[in-house]
């Protein structure tokens, strides 16, 4: 299926899971930067929520009723769009009809999912169909992962072509989780067996890379002193998102390596990190414990503006090759929820509106969008900086 063959469909985005804590600060985004004549739509199961952010919302925003556990719904929703951009998770629960529906469709899809093993299961199950009518799946557009993909992209344009290279990421931040990713790390702990047999599989369905290399190894706990803290190794989908960029471009060079860290100042932050991560993975193994975890922070609650407006992130990265060294950043405000739905909103933006690098099935933020989603989070807000070079 041709791009120009969906000019007819009657929406050019679509925001499923528009009434979530998230999805309606996607919308308010989407409503205050869309373009005049951008044809976009509220999504979502619950008639009155999406008649009352409707009235928050611009005339001429479409509602359209569709429901995760109703598949002809999200068929239909899919048929309707050029890009659907999805809140509703956990993703592994509620996610995959609607990966099916837009990969069958040729509809451009994006989530703000940071499960490892459903992005591995979306690969093996729908990337074959997406290649062949056109559709780009592309998962974890949200601070799962698009300030590391786009900020190791950034990294890289500053360095050397043609020689092995090596990025290391620090993330600092002062934030709340948001309910829906909180939701989906417990879902993760609890599932370490299925998580490793997706990305098995995955693994046996992947094209192998033919003269090159690119790995993203977990790294060790050490100082730093490159940015003055503590590096702790961080176990999330975002390395494995950069991978996949690494292997997908030629920039990234011939061997190619990333590794990612939470950057903290003072070493007892340190220990008493290392001892909740450990009661937080023990607790998700009992089911009783599980739940009363999910109870304290339920998808959809977030915290208020005021909050927010204190919350920061910065990511530095630490690129080396070619005996060239940089040094570059990404930050920006409340990673969780209002930086988040500008990058949602954003990329949905960019899929549907820019000239972009022919692309198709599961790809990264990265691979289908680069320096046009780059541009655009910058004139939002989100910086991209070159600190320091040697």
């Amino acid at each position: 299926m041709s791009r120009q063959s969906q000019t007819d469909r009657p929406y050019d985005i679509v925001l499923f899971g528009a009434t979530s804590f998230a999805g309606a600060l996607t919308a308010e985004h989407l409503a205050a930067h869309a373009p005049e004549g951008l044809r976009w739509a509220i999504a979502g199961r619950s008639a009155e929520k999406l008649e009352r952010l409707g009235e928050r919302l611009p005339a001429g925003v479409g509602v359209v009723r569709a429901d995760a556990s109703d598949p002809a719904s999200l068929r239909a929703l899919a048929r309707d769009a050029r890009v659907v951009a999805t809140t509703v998770g956990p993703y592994l629960a509620y996610g995959e009809e609607l990966v099916a529906a837009c990969a069958d469709a040729g509809t451009d899809y994006l989530d703000l999912c940071g499960e490892p093993e459903f992005v591995d299961l979306m690969y093996v199950r729908h990337d074959a169909r997406a290649r062949e009518t056109g559709a780009r799946l592309v998962h974890a557009a949200g601070f799962d992962s698009v300030p590391h993909d786009l900020g190791v992209y950034f990294t890289v344009q500053q360095l050397p072509e043609d020689v092995p290279l090596s990025i290391e990421g620090f993330v600092t931040a002062d934030a709340a989780f948001s309910g829906g990713t909180f939701a989906s790390a417990l879902h993760q702990i609890a599932r370490r067996r299925q998580m490793a047999a997706a990305a098995r599989d995955r693994r046996r369905h992947e094209p192998r890379l033919v003269g090159r290399r690119a790995s993203a190894p977990l790294g060790t706990p050490r100082f730093a002193g490159e940015v003055g803290a503590w590096a702790l190794p961080m176990p999330t989908i975002d390395p494995q998102i950069v991978r996949r960029s690494a292997a997908a471009l030629d920039r990234y060079g011939p061997d190619f390596r990333y590794r990612q860290y939470a950057a903290v100042r003072h070493l007892p932050v340190v220990a008493g990190g290392v001892a909740a991560l450990g009661a937080l993975v023990a607790a998700a193994q009992v089911p009783p414990a599980r739940r009363w975890l999910s109870d304290r922070l339920k998808p959809g609650d977030g915290p208020d503006a005021q909050k927010r407006a204190r919350s920061w992130f910065s990511v530095r990265f630490v690129g080396e090759g070619g005996g060239r060294r940089v040094f570059t950043e990404v930050s920006g405000g409340d990673p969780g929820y209002d930086e988040t739905a500008k990058m949602l909103g954003e990329s949905a933006l960019c899929l549907a509106l820019d000239d972009l690098p022919r692309t198709a099935g599961q790809v990264t933020t990265a691979v289908a969008m680069g320096d046009a989603l780059i541009g655009r989070l910058r004139a939002a807000g989100i910086r991209f900086r070159v600190a320091a070079t040697r």
